[in-house]
């Protein structure tokens, strides 16, 4: 304003003030407010978009199953870009879809319909040029093959390959979005990055599950093929642990002693690493060697064996139930056995009646501290009757007490008294679908009085 107020404003000023008259349409520096704005807004969803991202990549990463991770992939894929729906075609070695994974679509009933897609049209076209494919209209698009019956008719596609160390592993596609607008450059760039991310979370669980298979097939190496010890029947088992770190420690093992005994042990080595089975192994040719070379009590064995691992500097230590089934005229076949540090013997009757074999006097682990006394004990077997050895990972769980595992354990092998005996071992084992630890049993069925 001028400082006469008696004197004109200047021809400028009153246009400006023209311009922002109500009813104008316009305010000083309008256009610059609303790029602004804009800039923001479009910087507040940029930033939406990268923590979702970010939040995906996270969730994908935290699992070591490869359909798993996948499955995670395309779900992330569909929210992340608001897509009605998603898919991952996975390729074979040929080039070929060998698996289909979808978000939004009844996969089950489409492939039970249809079976697997071919690579024909749009779908072959992202097989045999790997790169980013965005398609508005498919229907008009020439390279599209249609659909087959029962598949929901889809408008638009964006597609992008799924590569692994430079070998297409798949492919990742979505379609139609929820607000029905075409696929913009943006959601490109975001899928694009979600694939490129997720390409190192499935070479990790792929990395993984060829680790554990080739780690259990060692440890499945160092037990041994079971002989024939008739006429005691015995039957074993071992179920890696679910996680790799848990893989190693567990064995069993059964023979015939030159006294015509019969010797059988279930134990485990402490600690769960890449040297858990090795030792393993040393410790069942070490307990072999022990047995086979001076027939004795079982404590006189296992007190041999700590005193040996204890030359060897600084030993593992290591959990295990040795014993002796012997024929006793007078009495039949008789357990004898020590226990040093492990879950308990399960003895089965017939009758359908279990028990555990836990007198109160037992052993500390072995390699802890030799020359400590370890106790020995006698039970009959009576005919018929089943004997169960076994590693605490049959029994213990994260969310209940060892002690509640063993009882469920005795209910469930008490039902299966009168079962043959591999039937046993089977059902013992497929309780659960996965362990916390991986797990040995033994088990060895007395046979009926003659006659």
């Amino acid at each position: 304003m001028s400082d006469d107020p008696w004197r004109p404003e200047p021809e400028e000023t009153a246009g400006q003030r023209a311009a922002a008259a109500p009813g104008s349409g316009r305010t000083p520096g309008g256009e610059a407010y609303e790029e602004l704005s804009a800039r923001i807004r479009q910087l507040s969803l940029d930033r939406r978009r990268l923590h979702r991202l970010l939040d995906a990549v996270v969730a994908i990463s935290a699992d070591r199953d490869t359909r798993t991770v996948l499955r995670h992939l395309v779900q992330a894929g569909t929210d992340l870009i608001a897509a009605r729906y998603g898919a991952l075609g996975v390729l074979g070695e040929g080039g070929g879809i060998v698996d289909l994974i979808t978000v939004g679509v009844d996969a089950e009933r489409l492939l039970a319909e249809s079976g697997l897609p071919q690579g024909h049209g749009l779908l072959g076209e992202l097989i045999e040029a790997p790169k980013p494919l965005r398609v508005d209209d498919i229907a008009a698009d020439p390279r599209s093959a249609g659909f087959p019956d029962g598949h929901p008719v889809m408008t638009t596609l964006l597609g992008v390959p799924l590569t692994v160390r430079d070998t297409v592993y798949g492919n990742l596609y979505l379609a139609d979005k929820e607000d029905g607008t075409p696929f913009a450059d943006a959601d490109e760039a975001l899928l694009t990055a979600l694939a490129s991310a997720a390409s190192v979370s499935i070479e990790n669980a792929r990395l993984y599950e060829r680790l554990k298979r080739s780690a259990e097939q060692f440890q499945r190496r160092l037990l041994p093929v079971l002989p024939d010890l008739s006429p005691l029947r015995v039957e074993a088992r071992y179920e890696p642990a679910s996680e790799l770190p848990h893989l190693g420690g567990d064995w069993y093992d059964a023979l015939g002693l030159p006294d015509g005994a019969v010797l059988v042990v279930v134990g485990d080595v402490t600690g769960h690493d890449v040297e858990a089975a090795p030792l393993m192994g040393q410790i069942r040719n070490m307990l072999r060697a022990l047995a086979l070379d001076r027939c004795g009590p079982p404590s006189l064995i296992v007190d041999r064996l700590d005193r040996a691992l204890t030359a060897f500097g600084d030993p593992s230590a290591a959990t295990l139930v040795l014993a002796r089934i012997e024929w006793e005229p007078d009495a039949g076949y008789v357990l004898r056995w020590t226990n040093a540090g492990h879950p308990p013997p399960l003895l089965i009757t017939a009758e359908g009646t279990a028990h555990c074999l836990a007198p109160d006097a037992h052993g500390i682990p072995v390699g802890v501290e030799p020359g400590l006394p370890r106790p020995d004990h006698r039970h009959p077997l009576p005919p018929e009757s089943t004997l169960l050895l076994f590693t605490d990972g049959l029994i213990e769980r994260r969310d209940r007490d060892i002690d509640a595992g063993l009882r469920d354990l005795a209910d469930h092998a008490a039902a299966l008294a009168c079962a043959p005996l591999d039937a046993l071992c089977d059902a013992l084992l497929g309780r659960q679908d996965a362990y916390d630890d991986d797990v040995a049993l033994l088990a060895l069925r007395v046979p009926r009085l003659p006659g």
